[in-house]
């Protein structure tokens, strides 16, 4: 069996084909899909989401899904609902399109709460339950929530309840001059994408090997020192100034998972502090909320826990 190292890499080189830049939702969608998480995306329309998600299921190859969260939209419309068959006079169940592996749910915040609510037992049971009977979704499942930061009218928040279940949160920022050049030269022929994805990206992996790559991830070592470390970490935003509610014992979770999973990524058996460093951001900066006062002097979240990273002491031979 190949390693993480290699399947990573490989993964990475098929996108780069397609998708230009972005490195910070590249590396943690791939980091919550080899560690059984989700991730929110904060992000502008026409930046390449559906493109990238898309992409990355072909050369996944898993099954992909999309669902635009508007203001109608009902539970049974995600989940699926029990349908009259005519012929038995019987009902049996339709499922909805959340029965795929890749789900890229559009502007989410666009739902009222209910419909969030369907989400949370598929995203976190991995099943979903109609009239008392549980459907289990194939693995892996990965949802890719996007939510627009500039359009607040006719939205939802999402309650922290759901935030937390996001392994982590990219905010995806307009691409660099070069970057933006490359897509511009990639993409503005008119070449039907279905076309693209056929021909100019393969299948690399197959739903199979990422479920043993899962499971093998598991086993990484992480020594006490680095667990003493996280703990602090996620303990310290409870106490930090700027911020009125800290991180859930999930955020330390989601590091020691996403820890683990990026050191297999790099080739190592065991996490070190990089490995928690370099996925802090992601992984707190939606579960964390930012006091009022510090809302007024205009303080960011991002900056706040890069003070808070370099406040604790990093462990030695961890």
């Amino acid at each position: 069996m190949r390693s993480t190292k290699e399947l990573f890499e490989t993964i990475s080189s098929e996108l780069k084909k397609l998708f230009v830049g972005q490195d910070e939702l590249v590396l943690s969608t791939q980091v919550a899909l080899f560690s059984g998480g989700h991730v929110l995306i904060e992000s502008l329309p026409g930046m390449g989401k559906t493109l990238f998600v898309r992409a990355l299921g072909k050369i996944l190859g898993c099954q992909f899904g999309r669902i635009q969260f508007t203001a109608d939209l009902m539970p049974s419309d995600i989940t699926g609902a029990p349908l009259l068959d005519v012929r038995t006079q019987d009902f049996r169940f339709r499922p909805g399109p959340v029965f795929t592996q890749l789900l890229l749910a559009d502007e989410i915040n666009r739902s009222p709460a209910k419909t969030h609510a369907a989400l949370l037992e598929i995203m976190q049971e991995y099943r979903v339950t109609v009239d008392g009977t549980s459907h289990v979704l194939t693995r892996p499942f990965l949802v890719l929530a996007t939510q627009n930061p500039i359009e607040s009218e006719g939205t939802y928040n999402l309650p922290e309840a759901q935030l937390d279940r996001f392994m982590f949160k990219v905010v995806v920022e307009y691409p660099d001059e070069l970057e933006e050049e490359r897509i511009l030269t990639l993409h503005s022929q008119q070449v039907d994408l279905n076309q693209r994805l056929e021909t100019e990206i393969a299948k690399v992996t197959s739903p199979e090997e990422i479920m043993q790559q899962l499971i093998t991830n598991a086993q990484i070592r992480i020594e006490p020192a680095l667990v003493q470390y996280i703990n602090r970490l996620v303990r310290q935003t409870r106490n930090w100034p700027a911020f009125y509610l800290g991180a859930s014992p999930r955020a330390g979770l989601a590091l020691m998972q996403g820890a683990r999973t990026l050191a297999a990524f790099r080739g190592r058996d065991f996490a070190i502090p990089d490995d928690v460093v370099d996925i802090a951001l992601p992984a707190l900066r939606h579960r964390v909320i930012l006091t009022a006062e510090a809302e007024v002097e205009g303080l960011r979240v991002d900056d706040q826990l890069r003070l808070l990273l370099r406040s604790i002491e990093v462990p030695r031979g961890a």
